[in-house]
């Protein structure tokens, strides 16, 4: 099983991105997706979660701002971000839990990262 994200780049304060996550290979099922971002000289945060049964979790800094979508029948999970600011500049990972065939064994895996830089 793989991550791949994409959607990352430069955007002025105030604009929007969208960035994708679209996991491939023998998935039964994923069972929670989230966001995570690393600033330089900062420890990975938890921007936002997706389960399975529906729930979402927001990280407070980004509530109201950022959305984060179900996974589709492509096995892809999204996050709108809006309203983005200068303190949003970090790289963003893509996480994701889930089951495999054949056997139902349980993976876990870490996208590589996409760069998002919020700056005029």
């Amino acid at each position: 099983v793989q991550l791949a994200e994409s959607g990352g780049g430069l955007v002025q304060p105030g604009g929007s991105l969208k960035l994708s996550c679209a996991a491939s290979g023998s998935i039964m099922s994923i069972n929670a997706m989230g966001w995570y971002r690393q600033a330089p000289g900062k420890q990975r945060e938890m921007v936002a979660m997706f389960r399975s049964d529906g729930t979402t979790e927001y990280a407070d800094s980004v509530k109201g701002r950022f959305t984060i979508s179900g996974v589709n029948a492509k096995n892809t999970g999204y996050l709108q971000m809006n309203s983005l600011k200068s303190d949003d500049t970090a790289v963003y990972y893509c996480n994701a839990v889930g089951f495999k065939y054949p056997y139902g064994d349980e993976w876990e895996r870490w996208g590589q990262g996409t760069q998002v830089t919020v700056s005029s």
